[in-house]
């Protein structure tokens, strides 16, 4: 058996990682290539009842080479976790791991810093690790590995965490085949609040008591651990929050509302509803035999106690009913019967079917929802589409929530979203390519049940700043409704969660304590930073240019990281102006000037002026989806169209060359990593330390925190502790 030493001397050269580890392949090796190995599957189930969670995982690699390699498999412990049971299932034969300490971890950490000179595994340096040697690994065969560990989850006021080291997988020299995560969620007491801020996870709640949570994807390299947020409550709605906050600084929160799976009719609020088609001649065809099929799955699936109505539109306007009307059997019938007769023919009169809408809904104390499906812009009645909206939300007397669909690319987007936005509804757009039926029926499961209505929220003690969504929702069941914010101060505080249920006013309260500077949730800045920034640009958008506007998307842009064709182009604009006017040290640039990408990024943020045709739609989307990310890759709309060439030829993106470091953004610029921040301290002095020197490993030993700036490579410029350093090779 090769000593451990020589583990270290080649650590790093010889790495093929796992989402839950690394392989060490000791050198001498006689394989050229520094990463011999290949993931086939990982697959991680993982079991969570009450408080206890078991995770079970089964990998398989393979060993393409004609060579006999042993190795050592290191697996870094996730913060906090108190692990009760570790064994490891190396091609069916139980092995024993050893259990590292923090110390021992980081000891080995430096080790390998110093004699491979690459400083990745630094992110590590104040976790466990357990350490297991596998040999042999034959030629061209594959070697499945099965693990499995117990750990009781930390619970803060209530509120569960659960955290799977899935960012191991950034060392790994080919993206994994085919990874999944799934959990298992089950508690005798009733689930809320179910929420990952890092990946996107599909969640299907079987009961208040037992939820299943998946996430899978193919050909990827995950580089962020994944995190899961749950709670548990008894009320009918529970409340939890999140706060983060560093220094002097005004804190983030995050508060999530959930409304219980399992909910009896008496606490289900009626709704009235009025569906609105467009049956112009545009409609013909497929698109309006969709079209009648996605409303007869909404009309026969209306609540008992809801009022509905079905108007259609061409030349002119034609109401089912005179009013809205109970959704008994009868009426559903006679609904199904004009369904059924429409055909397509006509022009578009947007204006008469709104008028007709609204003069038809007479006002009661349950919420109302118009739905609005059309592929044109008006072509009769008011076509203007600012004195189109003013005329509709005129006659709006009851503040109805409008939602929007459009079908196809000949539609007017500053039309339909500016409906959305003034009340309080979203959009939604359908390309010819897809079907209309599937996605007004997902969108129609989920408003099919309002649990809460007219929501307000109530901070006692603490002042907040630029929630979002800015305007609240209403709360369905089986949604979980996520507020973003910035507070000032902190400490103990009262919030009151207040809505509308069949005309009783409802409120629902949680204590909690606004002081949190744990790294765990250093996710909510950019997420909150994400859908202000979302904000923001509709309105420029749908507004007209407005610098103050631009300059804060800017600022946000670059501290938070939130990388997009239209915010790197302001980026870019910007720093390339305080550069020549020397107001910006070069050097210090987040985004390093790239003619080319910088000139298609200027055409994506211009297009944001164009109101119809596939660009204004893909615009309106991708600023839905900034204004109401919920993970990391949500908020990273449009980075297909940033990637580029660099001066070796090798392609890039620059949505991929931003980290979060301790809750900012550090960019990387060819060689060198530059935090965001030092753009805030120029004036400071540099304190230049070369890399894997003696002085370089005393700052590390001396300011642990940073570990996470260090471990980014071997040139890195960041700002801590009122110091500007320059890490150089």
């Amino acid at each position: 058996m090769k000593t451990y030493a020589l583990v270290l001397l080649t650590i790093l050269f010889s790495i093929n990682a796992f989402a839950d580890g690394f392989i060490v392949i000791p050198r001498p090796n006689p394989l050229p290539n520094p990463f011999p190995l290949e993931v086939v599957y990982h697959k991680v189930d993982v079991n969570i009842d009450g408080q206890t969670a078991v995770t079970k995982i089964d990998q398989s690699f393979y060993n393409p080479s004609n060579y006999q390699l042993e190795g050592f498999y290191i697996f870094p412990l996730p913060k906090g976790a108190v692990i009760n049971n570790f064994t490891m299932i190396i091609n069916g034969k139980e092995t024993k791991a050893e259990l590292l300490d923090s110390d021992k971890a980081r000891k080995i950490y430096e080790d390998i810093v110093r004699q491979m000179r690459d400083p990745a595994l630094l992110e590590y340096s104040e976790q466990n690790i357990f350490k297991l040697r596998i040999f042999p690994i034959e030629p061209q065969s594959e070697k499945k590995i099965s693990i499995s560990y117990s750990q009781i989850l930390e619970s803060d006021n209530n509120l569960f965490e659960y955290i799977y080291p899935l960012n191991t997988e950034k060392f790994s020299a080919k993206p994994l085949k085919n990874v999944s995560v799934k959990i298992d969620l089950k508690s005798n007491e009733k689930i809320k609040n179910i929420y990952c801020p890092t990946h996107e996870v599909d969640i299907v709640n079987k009961s208040d008591n037992h939820s299943i949570i998946s996430y899978e994807d193919e050909h990827v390299k995950p580089d962020i651990d994944f995190k899961l947020y749950f709670s548990k409550n008894s009320s009918s709605v529970g409340l939890s929050l999140l706060s983060y906050q560093t220094g002097n600084n005004d804190g983030y929160f995050l508060l999530s509302a959930s409304p219980s799976i399992e909910i009896d009719k008496s606490n289900i609020e009626n709704k009235d509803i009025t569906f609105i088609l467009d049956v112009s001649g545009s409609m013909s065809g497929e698109k309006l035999e969709q079209a009648k099929k996605a409303l007869l799955y909404c009309v026969n699936n209306l609540n008992t106690g809801d009022y509905f109505n079905v108007i259609r539109f061409s030349t002119e306007a034609y109401s089912l009913f005179n009013s809205l009307e109970k959704a008994d059997k009868q009426n559903i019938n006679e609904a199904k019967r004009f369904i059924d007769d429409l055909q397509a023919i006509g022009g578009t009169n947007i204006e008469e079917a709104f008028n007709l809408a609204f003069k038809n809904y007479n006002e009661s104390n349950r919420p109302h929802f118009v739905v609005f499906l059309t592929d044109g812009k008006p072509t009769i009645g008011e076509m203007n589409d600012e004195k189109l909206v003013k005329r509709i939300l005129n006659t709006n007397k009851t503040n109805s929530r409008i939602f929007t669909f459009g079908i196809g690319d000949e539609i007017n987007t500053h039309l339909l979203d500016k409906l959305t936005d003034e009340t309080k509804a979203w959009r939604t757009y359908v390309s010819d390519e897809e079907d209309i039926e599937i996605k007004v029926s997902n969108f129609y499961d989920k408003i099919q049940s309002p649990a809460l209505s007219n929501l307000k929220l109530d901070f006692d003690n603490i002042k907040v700043y630029q929630t979002y969504p800015k305007d609240l929702p209403d709360l369905f069941k089986g949604s979980n409704l996520l507020v973003f914010g910035r507070y000032k101060g902190n400490g103990n505080a009262k919030i009151t969660l207040s809505g509308m249920l069949n005309g009783k006013k409802k409120e629902f309260g949680l204590n909690e304590n606004f002081n949190s500077s744990d790294d765990e949730y250093n996710f909510i800045p950019p997420l909150w930073a994400s859908r202000r920034i979302g904000y923001l640009l509709d309105l420029i958008r749908l507004n007209g240019d407005d610098k103050e506007l631009v300059d804060e998307v800017t600022m946000l842009a670059r501290e938070h990281g939130i990388i997009t064709p239209y915010t790197s182009y302001l980026i870019m604009e910007d720093e390339e102006i305080r550069v020549r006017g020397g107001r910006l040290v070069d050097g210090l640039q987040s985004l390093a000037p790239r003619p080319e990408l910088k000139k298609e990024n200027e055409a994506d943020y211009f297009r944001m002026k164009d109101k119809s045709g596939r660009g204004s739609i893909e615009v309106s989307e991708e600023f839905q989806n900034l204004n109401s990310a919920i993970n990391y890759s949500q908020t990273q709309q449009g980075k297909n169209r940033l990637s580029y060439n660099d001066s070796k030829g090798n392609l890039q993106n620059l949505s991929q060359q931003v980290k979060n470091v301790l809750g900012r953004a550090v960019y990387q610029q060819d060689k060198f990593w530059i935090d965001s921040e030092l753009q805030k301290h120029q004036t400071l002095k540099v304190k230049r330390i070369q890399f894997n020197s003696n002085e370089y490993f005393d700052l590390l030993n001396k300011e642990q925190e940073t570990a996470q700036f260090l471990a980014l490579g071997q040139n890195v410029r960041f700002y801590h502790n009122n110091v500007y350093y320059e890490v150089y090779e």
